[in-house]
C-alpha cells in the first residue's frame, strides 16, 4: 500500500484537485482508499492498491507496463477497468461509464463507488471553481446513473454513496 501511495504521489505530483483549495491530487486517491477500507471493509490488497492507482493511466503518463511490473497484472486489470479512454469525447466517455458499469468486476465496482463518493463529497464540501450549481447537480445525476448500473457488490459503500448523493440532492 505504501509503495502504491509513493508511486501515485510521484505520478500525480504536479496535479491539483478541482476544488477551490487546489488540494494535492493524492488527497483524492487517499480518500478513495480510505472509503474502500473503512466504509467498505475491503481488505483485498489488489483492490486497495488499484483504488490508489485508479487515475494513473487516465491522468498521467504512466504506462500499463509500469503498473504491471510494480504491482502485478491483477492490479493493472482493475485499473484498466476503471480507466476512461481519453481519446474519446467527454460525453462518450461519460456514457460509456454507465454502459460498461454492469460488467465491472467486484473490485472495479467497489473502486467506482468509492471514487464517485469521494467526488461527491468534494463537490459538496469544496465545490470546484467555475462549476455552477447546475453543473454540480448534473454530476450528481450522472454519478447516480453510474453507481446504480454497477452490480451490487458492497452494501457499506453503496449505502454511503446513497447517503452522500441524497445529501447533495438536498444541498445543491
Amino acid at each position: 500500500m505504501l509503495q502504491a501511495l509513493t508511486f501515485a504521489a510521484d505520478k500525480h505530483r504536479d496535479q491539483r484537485g478541482k476544488d477551490r483549495r487546489l488540494s494535492p491530487y493524492i488527497n483524492h486517491l487517499i480518500d478513495v482508499a480510505n472509503l474502500l477500507w473503512h466504509t467498505g471493509g475491503v481488505r483485498d490488497r489488489d483492490t486497495l492498491v488499484a483504488g490508489i492507482l485508479h487515475d494513473t493511466l487516465e491522468d498521467t503518463e504512466t504506462t500499463p507496463e509500469e503498473i504491471a511490473l510494480a504491482f502485478g497484472e491483477t492490479v493493472l486489470g482493475y485499473v484498466q477497468e476503471v480507466t476512461d479512454d481519453k481519446s474519446l469525447p467527454k460525453a462518450v466517455r461519460k456514457q460509456q461509464q454507465i454502459d460498461h458499469a454492469p460488467h465491472k468486476s467486484v473490485a472495479a465496482a467497489q473502486i467506482k463507488i468509492a471514487d464517485k463518493s469521494a467526488n461527491l463529497h468534494d463537490i459538496l464540501m469544496h465545490p470546484p471553481d467555475g462549476w455552477p450549481q447546475a453543473r454540480r447537480q448534473d454530476y450528481v445525476r450522472w454519478a447516480r446513473a453510474v453507481v446504480s448500473a454497477l452490480p451490487p457488490v458492497n452494501p457499506g459503500l453503496e449505502a454511503h454513496f446513497a447517503s452522500i448523493a441524497d445529501r447533495a440532492d438536498r444541498e445543491l
